[in-house]
């Protein structure tokens, strides 16, 4: 403990040590204006040896930061091995300085450092909840299943016609646009970086080939899925979601309303009818940003253009990407509607919900399109 007079003083708060340093006293406003200038000194204090008297009687003003200070320091003496004979203080501030003794150390724990154990933890962790939402999800398509067939069994009675053509309008009709403009200029891009290099082997008409291949096969339908993940996926969780919030799913429930019936069959349905149609317009836009950039590029004219075209690709290349369709817009809706009915009753889970719905239809839907590709390989088509 320092020796030294006057440790530390001050218009507000002070305190001294005496040169032998048993006596610690303290005076004026500990307050927490004064409490970062104390803090400083009192933590320059050196522990010293000995028994120690801490003499607060003096003090005008406490607060809870000038008593923490106060029982930091008499905590920190007696880890130091000295030994605390008398702490005194005004009878005003002794139930603060009590309240506080007897609550616990709120120190933040020291940051520990992620072992190689630790972090196999956390991909295990990951792991099981992959599963457990997979377990689920799978769970839900069961469910999904049996109310389609029921309503395929007694359309009159199940289908919404209308409910169904509503969501035709809004994931198909209305996608149009943004579809549109990508695909195109995705067309562009792909013609301009396939001249870009077949030009070096003197081979630029190749460029309609592989751009009606990639267009057919591949890029029309994986596109076109993506969007309408972003785009309706998230709407149907956003919707349900919402409804779950306000309490209109428990409303229906207790009308006996059947919300598979209500809310996932017409936005599946819709969903599958619109994807298809929107694939093809995809696929027509692409290869149409394709032909433009060999125009300007190439100076391949439109019929010129067509009977490449016609050479090179068949009804089979377009079919290929045209089966996909329905079973990206099935698993889109199915992940969509079932995060919606996961999401929980404030504002924060519809966006956090919304946000896995979208995360896990692109993931699926690009697993399954890997998985086509691999099927068609093996089938030699």
């Amino acid at each position: 403990m320092t020796t030294i007079e006057d440790a530390a003083a001050g218009p507000t708060g002070w305190f001294r040590l005496d040169r032998d340093g048993h006596r610690l006293e303290a005076g004026g406003a500990w307050t927490i204006a004064a409490s970062a200038r104390l803090d400083q000194e009192l933590l320059a204090l050196e522990p010293g040896t000995g028994g120690i008297e801490i003499d607060a009687s003096k003090i005008e003003k406490l607060d809870s930061a000038g008593a923490w200070l106060l029982l930091r320091t008499r905590r920190s003496l007696e880890a130091a091995g000295r030994k605390v004979n008398r702490f005194s203080l005004p009878e005003l501030y002794v139930p603060l300085l009590e309240s506080l003794d007897t609550c616990p150390d709120t120190a933040p724990p020291a940051a520990r450092k992620h072992g190689l154990h630790d972090r196999l933890a956390l991909i295990g962790k990951a792991t099981v909840q992959a599963g457990q939402q997979a377990w689920h999800i799978l769970g839900y398509l069961g469910r999904v299943t049996v109310e389609a067939g029921e309503a395929v069994a007694a359309p009159r009675s199940n289908l919404r016609i209308a409910a169904i053509v509503h969501q035709v309008e809004e994931t198909g009709l209305n996608a149009l646009p943004i579809v549109g403009l990508l695909s195109f200029l995705i067309g562009v891009v792909i013609a301009y970086q396939s001249i870009d290099q077949l030009r070096k082997f003197s081979a630029e008409m190749l460029t309609i080939d592989g751009l009606g291949i990639i267009m057919l096969r591949e890029m029309g339908v994986l596109m076109t899925s993506i969007i309408v993940a972003g785009r309706s996926g998230s709407a149907f969780t956003a919707q349900i979601g919402t409804m779950r919030v306000n309490e209109e799913i428990d409303a229906m429930r207790t009308m006996g309303i059947n919300t598979i019936d209500t809310l996932v069959l017409p936005r599946m349905i819709g969903l599958v009818i619109a994807l298809p149609l929107l694939t093809l317009y995809a696929d027509l836009m692409g290869i149409i940003g394709g032909a433009v950039m060999c125009a300007f590029n190439l100076g391949i004219n439109i019929p010129t253009f067509l009977r490449q075209l016609q050479q090179a690709v068949g009804v089979n290349t377009l079919m290929v990407g045209l089966v996909k369709a329905p079973v990206f817009a099935f698993v889109i809706a199915l992940v969509g509607c079932y995060e919606g009915f996961q999401v929980a009753r404030n504002a924060a889970s519809v966006g956090l919900h919304t946000t896995r719905a979208v995360v896990e239809s692109v993931f699926l839907v690009i697993v399954l399109d890997a998985a086509f590709s691999i099927m068609f390989s093996v089938l030699d088509i």
